[in-house]
Order: C-alpha cells, then structure tokens, then sequence
C-alpha cells in the first residue's frame, strides 16, 4: 500500500501489521486520528517534537523507518488476511538495510512474522541478522485496553542504547 520509509543503518524500524483504512486514504503511515505513534515516538524522545503523518519522510533524519508485514492490503487488523503476509520481504528488507532494532507495533504482526501463537512484550530472543526485534503495544486507537507508554519508552532506552 504504502512506500516503505527506509534508508540503511538506521537506529530503529518501526513495523505495523497493515496500513488502516484512514492512513491507505491518504497515503500516509498512521493518520487515524486515534493512532498514538506519532505523539509517542516524541513523548519518549526520539522525536524533537510530535511530526505529522505529512511528514513521514523526516523520520529519516531522526533514525527512524517505517514499514508493514502485509503490504497489499489496508485495514483494521480483524480485516487482514495474515496468511497473505509476506515474512520473507520482510527479512530481505532488514537484512538489506541493518536497522539496530526492530519494533513490531502491536502483537499481531509480531506473531504472524515470528510464527509464534504467544508473544511477550519487549526484547525478543529472534534477531534478524544483526537487528535486535523488540515488541511495544499497539499505537492503534483500537487496542487501548493494552496501551502502555512504558512500553514505547523501554524500546526508546534500547534505541539510545544501541546507538553507535
């Protein structure tokens, strides 16, 4: 759906199950208004102050990339089809760029590409080449019942912590 926003030897990829509806309408990466990425990625500090959807490209400039599992299709996770999710891109993807972490946003996208039924959040024990994988709850507006920003911030520490 989208372009990854991705550039080698970067601090940190953030990766969602699937663009929403909302943010597929625009063309921009977590543009629901109820989406908290963009306020957190700030409130943690690894952004100087809270970008815009509009301005997904200046991640870059902060380290940070984004992309999907799934890349062909939009929605809420209840409404993606997991089986289509392409974990291999996804590899090949990381592998080629290097990002020191990981960071699957939300739980379901880390157990379609890890394989696994049950996954906990933080540190994973899975790396991907040298990239370390963590796992934060979602930023999604739909999945505030397990909203914790202490999660966000343990991935900020382990950013600045693996920063050369």
């Amino acid at each position: 759906m989208l372009d990854d926003v991705l550039a080698p030897s970067l601090a940190l990829v953030v990766v969602g199950s699937a663009v929403g509806a909302r943010s597929a309408a625009l063309g921009r990466y977590y543009a629901g208004p109820s989406n908290r990425l963009w306020r957190t990625l700030h409130e943690v500090g690894l952004t100087p102050r809270q970008l815009d959807p509009a301005e997904a490209r200046q991640l870059l400039h902060y380290g940070i990339g984004l992309t999907d599992l799934v890349k062909q299709q939009a929605g809420s996770d209840a409404a993606i089809r997991f089986g289509e999710a392409d974990a291999e891109r996804l590899r090949t993807v990381i592998l080629r760029y290097e990002p020191r972490v990981l960071c699957f946003n939300g739980k379901r996208a880390a157990r379609a590409f890890l394989g696994r039924r049950r996954v906990g959040y933080g540190l994973q024990d899975e790396r991907i080449g040298a990239t370390a994988v963590f796992l934060a709850c979602s930023t999604s507006g739909a999945a505030g019942a397990s909203w914790d920003l202490a999660r966000w911030q343990e991935l900020a520490a382990l950013v600045r912590v693996a920063q050369p």
